[in-house]
């Protein structure tokens, strides 16, 4: 049951933070007494850290972002946000707790003694913090989690307030000596990754699991496994800048995660074409890939063709290549549609993958309705697969081609690069069919 309207949950704001604040210091302070007691903590430091100078100001931005913390709980509006802001900082705990224990690392480097008001509170904090707890700095973990909170709440000069101030947060872990620099990056991503696994215009990764009940999903599941594995060795074994190789390897594993478990929900794609914020700082790697590969493949054939009756097919357009499209059909689950406008439909489908009958049912019944306004494009990567199955899928239920053959072959003489396989095929003859709910395992099995 949501707050009443105009009603700003606070009772059960003060009963999460009952919770969050003992919880977070001692499962912290238990990470830092377990560190503590071994010999052999490393440290992870580049040469060019030495010069990073120590300011002893920036402990007073360093604490604030415990006063942000408990503010955080407090401006949420209704129940639903509140609950979500307590799971964010709850699942931030538990990220870097957790990689606090199974991988401890050390603050290499002495601080210089500092006196006054900046003193007292550098003596505050060393009364419990220990220099442990570093990668993935809590700090900016908490951070990002904060940031998404109170920007949402914020405009105009008090959200520029508020990047600058948080801006200094993030300069004061290293400035204070509380850090060394990989605990940033490493901070940012677990923030971004609360933020994904507990989404507000997004559905929650985890709701609606689409485990894979065909191959060829898992398949590519274990495909990008393997390129996360690569990515997160050659980081072990190279240190130094390859360090930064920890991205691509977290953006290649959740690619597999959405293959094998979560599907084109994963993506985190909304119903404006874009994918959440979360998403796309995760995937970036993956994303950046992505976007060329499609960019590649299509240089020769960029612009979209037509097939029938103002229907169009194509690869996503960029910003400012909408073109005169009254309505676009969005089939990429991995790409944003910047030209998106009120009316468009988004269907993500996974790239590689026949889309199932369900979603060619849901794509031809939405090209059909946009039809209405003019000419439709059909987009999704490249142009060649999953949205060429929507569009048959359309020439099929509409009656414009009477078999599936006759359908493929309109496409064919529109862009005959298409990759229409079996799988594909046997989809498109149940969406033919009526058979929406055929099973995934029943339609795949082929590369798309």
């Amino acid at each position: 049951m949501s707050a009443a309207p105009g009603r700003r949950p606070w009772g059960r704001a003060a009963l999460w933070l009952l919770v969050l604040a003992p919880l977070f210091f001692l499962s912290y302070g238990y990470a830092n007494g377990v560190a503590a007691a071994r010999a052999d903590v490393p440290s992870i430091v580049f040469d060019w850290e030495r010069a990073v100078p120590f300011w002893a100001w920036t402990i007073v931005p360093y604490w604030s972002i415990d006063l942000f913390y408990g503010i955080s709980l407090f401006v949420c509006r209704d129940r639903r946000e509140l609950d979500t802001q307590g799971l964010r900082l709850l699942t931030a705990q538990a990220i870097a707790i957790a990689c606090f224990l199974l991988w401890p690392l050390r603050f290499s480097f002495q601080r210089p003694d500092s006196d006054g008001v900046f003193g007292w509170l550098f003596d505050v904090l060393l009364g419990f913090d220990k220099p442990f707890n570093q990668a993935p700095s809590l700090h900016i973990v908490l951070l990002i989690v904060l940031w998404v909170r109170f920007a949402a709440h914020l405009h105009g000069a008090w959200r520029w307030l508020l990047h600058g101030w948080f801006a200094l947060i993030g300069v004061s872990v290293l400035t204070t000596y509380q850090h060394h620099f990989v605990d940033i990056p490493t901070g940012l991503l677990a923030g971004w990754l609360c933020v994904w696994l507990w989404p507000e215009r997004a559905p929650a990764p985890w709701r609606g699991l689409d485990p894979a009940r065909d191959a060829q999903r898992w398949k590519l599941a274990a495909l990008y496994a393997l390129g996360a594995a690569a990515c997160a060795a050659a980081a072990w074994w190279l240190r130094g800048a390859a360090w930064w190789l920890l991205w691509p390897a977290l953006s290649l594993a959740l690619v597999a995660i959405n293959y094998a478990l979560l599907g084109a929900n994963g993506f985190q794609k909304r119903a404006d074409g874009r994918l959440s914020m979360a998403a796309r700082w995760l995937f970036a790697p993956y994303l950046l890939a992505a976007w060329l590969n499609s960019r590649w493949w299509t240089r020769r054939a960029p612009q979209p063709v037509a097939v029938a009756d103002g229907v169009w097919l194509g690869r996503v357009p960029g910003a400012g290549e909408r073109g005169a499209f009254a309505g676009i059909v969005d089939c990429s689950a991995e790409l944003s549609l910047p030209v998106w406008r009120e009316g468009d439909a988004v269907r993500p489908m996974l790239d590689l993958v026949a889309p199932t009958p369900a979603q060619l049912a849901e794509a031809a019944q939405d090209i059909e309705r946009l039809r209405a306004r003019g000419e439709v494009l059909v987009c999704c990567a490249l142009g060649y697969s999953r949205s060429a199955a929507a569009v048959a899928a359309w020439l099929l239920r509409s009656g414009r081609a009477h078999s599936l053959d006759a359908a493929i072959e309109t496409l064919r003489r529109a862009r005959p690069a298409i990759v229409l396989g079996p799988a594909h095929r046997r989809a498109l003859q149940a969406c033919l069919d009526g058979d929406t709910a055929m099973p995934a395992a029943a339609v795949g099995g082929e590369a798309a």
